[in-house]
């Protein structure tokens, strides 16, 4: 999914001449952080609340405080992680889209931005989530596939994080069914270590029934 595709163009944009208190209104109506500021339909950059608010006189320009903007933006044929990596780096709540030319082609909302997470990472979809912690040269994504799928299961999405300090992997897998009790076991015979699991613990398994009933049976 690329940046344009994301685009939402009711969220109005600033021209230098615009004045302070303008500005502040728009944040205000739009609930935003940020607005982004043009000139000859040319991107100029994100002019800040908090930079607005700080301005000595409401009434003068904002072209006043043109050594403000956050000139950052992103292209509207990059994928859209790269909007994702804007918002995590500069914690806006629009994220600016730009064509070849530096023409601002619309900005992309947090609400967007946070649906076309969830589309991508799977989130819409019934399943179990099985979460393991291991050494970058322990991860073999052809290997914890495997296991999955020896349980007639499948990944639906697989994320790793790395720990920035120790370099240890936190590995998310996103699978296709709720009951993760038999992937869990198979992934604890081969030595993983997991640290956390949601989804339907089924661990009454066949042997614990036969033994349930067995104890039925001697209580006879």
């Amino acid at each position: 999914m690329l940046t344009t595709e994301l685009i939402n163009n009711s969220v109005p944009h600033l021209r230098l001449q615009d004045t302070v208190s303008k500005a502040l209104q728009l944040i205000n109506d739009f609930r935003l952080t940020h607005l982004p500021v043009i000139d000859n339909e040319k991107y100029l950059g994100l002019i800040s609340e908090d930079d607005l608010l700080e301005a000595e006189d409401e009434n003068i320009s904002v072209e006043m405080l043109k050594e403000k903007f956050l000139v950052n933006s992103v292209g509207d044929n990059e994928h859209f992680l790269a909007a994702v990596n804007f918002y995590n780096q500069f914690e806006t709540t629009i994220v600016p889209v730009i064509n070849e030319e530096r023409e601002l082609t619309g900005v992309i909302t947090t609400a967007n931005l946070l649906k076309a997470l969830g589309d991508f990472s799977g989130a819409n979809s019934i399943g179990g989530i099985i979460v393991l912690e291991m050494e970058r040269n322990q991860f073999a994504i052809s290997e914890i596939s495997r296991i999955v799928e020896s349980n007639d299961a499948s990944i639906l999405h697989l994320n790793t994080t790395p720990n920035p300090d120790t370099g240890i992997l936190t590995v998310t897998i996103h699978l296709n069914k709720k009951d993760v009790a038999a992937i869990i076991a198979s992934f604890e015979r081969y030595q993983y270590n997991i640290i956390g699991y949601f989804g339907n613990e089924k661990f009454e398994n066949e042997i614990h029934s036969n033994f349930r009933h067995l104890m039925n049976y001697l209580d006879i």
